[in-house]
């Protein structure tokens, strides 16, 4: 798998080999996808599977690491029943047999100069937010007090610092 950047150059993500005889179980959330590869399905069997599978790659000393994660279902049918069943590429028509909807992109899936108030929204409020209200927390209450003591007679100011 590779991604598809508009202004970059594609860069790969991993690889996913799956042997329809032993096909590795899918975990039914992304977030348990993991390098275990215990156990395994016979996809002739099953007749169809869908989940989330993990994509390998290798790091910079060769050894095999997770990369990604991908969200497929796998179908087989007879030649027969697939010549009366047509399916487009992809999202194209026919789009049936199965009908592929739009994927499903987080909200964070986005050009982060293209929106920044998606970008101050999803990224930097999440992470932030307790230190932006407690600043705003903290100049109210210093514009306060600077208002307070501007305002406030000499005379109780010379009598809270002790001056005559």
């Amino acid at each position: 798998m590779w991604d598809s950047d508009l202004f970059l150059p594609e860069e790969f993500i991993g690889i996913l080999e799956l042997d329809l005889s032993k096909v590795v179980k899918p975990k039914k959330d992304a977030g348990k996808c993991d390098m275990k590869t215990d156990e395994t399905l016979d996809l002739f069997t099953a007749k169809a599977l869908k989940g989330w599978w993990t994509m390998f790659g290798e790091n910079d000393e060769g050894e095999k690491v997770a990369k990604g994660k991908i969200e497929m279902s796998l179908e087989i049918i007879p030649g027969e029943e697939a010549a009366q069943l047509p399916a487009g590429k992809g999202r194209e028509e026919p789009n049936a047999n199965p009908p592929l909807d739009k994927p499903s992109r987080p909200e964070t899936s986005f050009l982060w100069f293209t929106s920044p108030w998606k970008t101050l929204k999803h990224i930097i409020w999440r992470k932030y937010k307790w230190y932006f209200l407690i600043g705003i927390l903290l100049l109210i209450l210093i514009a306060f007090f600077v208002l307070l003591f501007y305002y406030l007679p000499e005379g109780i100011i010379n009598s809270i610092f002790g001056k005559n």
